[in-house]
């Protein structure tokens, strides 16, 4: 199991619509996440810049680049394109960023 952060950057009016889509997550998308070993996916966002900061945990970086190559998460990334900063196949411009501290309990 790794960790990954992410940050990611969001239209500055598009939070609302963000948050909506992400609650009503698409249920065969959930179930890839599952599948793939995703487990504890969370998305902050910070006001000031709208920065969207992702953690999540997954099995491998190879189960999560699995995800990408999949339908699902292409028509997701097109579903999601008009609200956040994106690449010219629609994913989501990210940054991924370097764990500095971690504790577990």
């Amino acid at each position: 199991m790794i960790r990954k952060g992410f940050k990611m950057k969001i239209y500055p009016d598009k939070i609302a619509e963000y948050t909506k889509r992400h609650n009503q997550i698409w249920p065969e998308l959930e179930i890839l996440l599952k599948e793939q070993g995703v487990k504890n996916y969370s998305i902050f966002f910070d006001e000031e810049t709208h920065i969207l900061f992702g953690y999540v945990e997954v099995g491998s970086n190879g189960n999560w680049h699995a995800i990408a190559d999949t339908d699902i998460c292409k028509k997701w990334w097109a579903y999601m394109k008009d609200l956040m900063e994106t690449n010219l196949d629609n994913s989501p411009v990210t940054v991924d960023l370097k764990n500095v501290f971690h504790m577990s309990s």
